[in-house]
Formats: structure tokens, C-alpha cells, sequence
């Protein structure tokens, strides 16, 4: 398992031996947008360009797109989420993930945040 961030504050995890990645929010993010309240989540079959919005998540401050770390393909939403957005807040690592997607280009997610950055970008943030 590795575990990548981007500067938008996306967390995606990639099995060591597979194409298929789990996406969702890091814990910085949702402690900056407080409850979530709603999720908008990718429809299964889109393919996604890196940073291209691929959803949105409101909570009871505001309202963030969310991006997709990488480009390629949905295969499957968190429908536990879309029934329960606190799920974003309460397990954002684990069972708050949003989507997962077949990535269409392994350099994309290679060149993403290790944990070591992302822990300095939030800390000079």
C-alpha cells in the first residue's frame, strides 16, 4: 500500500500490485471545512483528467470542489458516504474514501506528495 497527497488536500492510496486507487479528503481538510453535510461523487464510468473536479464536498462553513489526483477512470463510489457524509469527518482515511478510480497514467501518481511533504506543506500552510 502507498499512500500519496496532493496540494489540494487529497489523499490517494495505491496497492503495491494493482492499477485500481482509493481517493478521499485528508484529515487537514476536514478539519478546515468542519461537518460535512453532503457529498457530490463522481458518476462509476467517468474518466477524469488529473485536477479535474471530480466532485464536491459541503459542510455547514463552506463548500470545496474536489479534485482527482490522478487522471483515469471511476470505478466505484462510496455510496456509505453519499448515505452518511460524516463519514469524511469521523474516518476520513478509512471509511469516508469517496471513489476509486483505474489510474490511466502510474507517472501522474509517482510525481504526487509523499507523506513527509504533504505533513511540511500543511505545517506551512
Amino acid at each position: 500500500m502507498t499512500v500519496k497527497y496532493t496540494s489540494d488536500h487529497e489523499w490517494i492510496d495505491l496497492p503495491g500490485d494493482g492499477d485500481i486507487a482509493t481517493v478521499g479528503i485528508t484529515t487537514h481538510a476536514q478539519d478546515a471545512l468542519g461537518d460535512v453535510v453532503f457529498v457530490d461523487l463522481p458518476a462509476v464510468g467517468a474518466t477524469l483528467a488529473q485536477k479535474e473536479v471530480a466532485g464536491v464536498v459541503e459542510s455547514v462553513k463552506a463548500a470545496a470542489d474536489l479534485y482527482a489526483p490522478v487522471g483515469g477512470t471511476v470505478v466505484e463510489v462510496n455510496e456509505a458516504l453519499r448515505a452518511d457524509p460524516s463519514l469524511a469527518n469521523s474516518d476520513p482515511l478509512g471509511a469516508g474514501w469517496f471513489f476509486k478510480m483505474k489510474l490511466s497514467d502510474q507517472t501522474e501518481f509517482d510525481a504526487l506528495l509523499d507523506a513527509t511533504a504533504y505533513d511540511e506543506l500543511v505545517k506551512n500552510s
